[in-house]
């Protein structure tokens, strides 16, 4: 009989200047890595985004943060697909010659990569992002017109009857700024990271389809300091090509009654184990996945963020490892049906539960 296949969920939440995972792309040698040990990975944009750089991965699913929060709670199952209609929305705040990049790296995902873009829309008003930051040190954004973006949608679904939506908004320009100055060096938040998430949850918790975001800015000047985690997204004019890759294949979502109905669709009760940095642990899909008795919790210790939700803070049971690749090692015996206490030096006593008076 074939073992249970071994279902992961890798997390590295979005604005919290995660030390891996908190740049441009910079956490998708870790998720190929344990996507090579794994039947299925369930991550989310901000793991799998590179700018113009992005990595076929067969057997990860690519589902937006407010969806991941949903499937952890047990409300939507994934359910795989072999191509999504992708739809774009463009910001009508994007200046004329920078909307044409951005069509021109659609165009070039088509032709290229063959790619289900089938339909355009513009915003009937700018959407208005604006850049925020908590005292946490995390960043955040907000949206002026909501609406505006919110009718884009439904007339792509509606309409073009696509499957999926990428949305390209017009950012404000933070040339000069320190914390644009830091990120751009390897250290600090991604100032960015927070309105996309924002822009992505909206659509998604409206229309229950998939969604990704890439903004639109004007390419800063050459640095010759800039970190190798930054560099991807200074290679070109648009973030578009792996936002666009991303939702190709991203799962469509289903509710209970259609989880009923198929076997294919994937549901929290399949996921084996979550990889979480150790002091970002206190998202809703992390607190919703550890309530499961059957859910091994890696944190991992070396990857620094902003945040000081641990395990331990807030009563998560978690297996404690320093880095990535030494998750991947439980990831392995987990697989193997060997349990990670085993493989250490001290195995402690067998806990007896019974009456300590009685002999067994």
């Amino acid at each position: 009989m074939k073992p249970r296949p071994l279902t992961v969920v890798l997390i590295v939440p979005t604005g919290v200047g995660a030390s891996i995972g908190g740049f441009a792309g910079d956490a998708l040698p870790v998720a190929r890595a344990i996507a090579q040990i794994s039947d299925t990975l369930i991550t989310h944009p901000n793991v799998l985004n590179g700018a113009q750089l992005y990595w076929p991965i067969p057997n990860a699913l690519y589902v937006e943060g407010y969806a991941l929060d949903k499937f952890a709670a047990g409300c939507w199952g994934l359910q795989p697909v072999h191509q999504n209609r992708i739809g774009l929305i463009m910001d009508c705040a994007i200046e004329p010659e920078l909307q044409l990049r951005h069509l021109q790296a659609v165009d070039a995902a088509r032709a290229t990569l063959g790619l289900n873009i089938t339909d355009c829309i513009l915003t009937d008003r700018p959407l208005q992002v604006e850049l925020r930051t908590s005292e946490s040190g995390a960043s955040w954004g907000t949206i002026g017109n909501p609406d505006s973006l919110l009718r884009a949608a439904e007339k792509l679904i509606r309409q073009a009857k696509v499957q999926a939506i990428a949305v390209v908004a017009r950012f404000p320009e933070d040339e000069g700024s320190l914390a644009l100055e830091n990120y751009r060096h390897g250290k600090g938040v991604d100032p960015l990271a927070g309105a996309e998430a924002v822009i992505s949850h909206l659509i998604v918790r409206t229309f229950k389809i998939p969604c990704a975001h890439a903004p639109a800015l004007l390419p800063l000047p050459l640095d010759p300091h800039l970190s190798p985690r930054s560099a991807a997204e200074e290679i070109g004019y648009t973030f578009l090509p792996c936002v666009l890759a991303g939702l190709s294949k991203a799962p469509q979502f289903t509710t209970q009654k259609a989880q009923e109905d198929s076997q294919l669709s994937i549901t929290a009760d399949r996921v084996d184990a979550v990889v979480i940095p150790a002091t970002a642990c206190g998202g809703s899909a992390i607190l919703s996945l550890s309530g499961r008795s059957t859910v091994q919790i890696i944190a991992v210790g070396d990857n620094k963020t902003q945040m000081r939700a641990t395990p331990e803070k807030l009563g998560i049971k978690a297996l404690q490892v320093n880095s990535y690749l030494e998750a991947i090692g439980v990831l392995v015996a987990l697989r193997a049906g060997i349990s990670p206490a085993s493989l250490g030096a001290d195995i402690s006593s067998l806990r007896c539960l019974s009456d300590s008076t009685k002999q067994i």
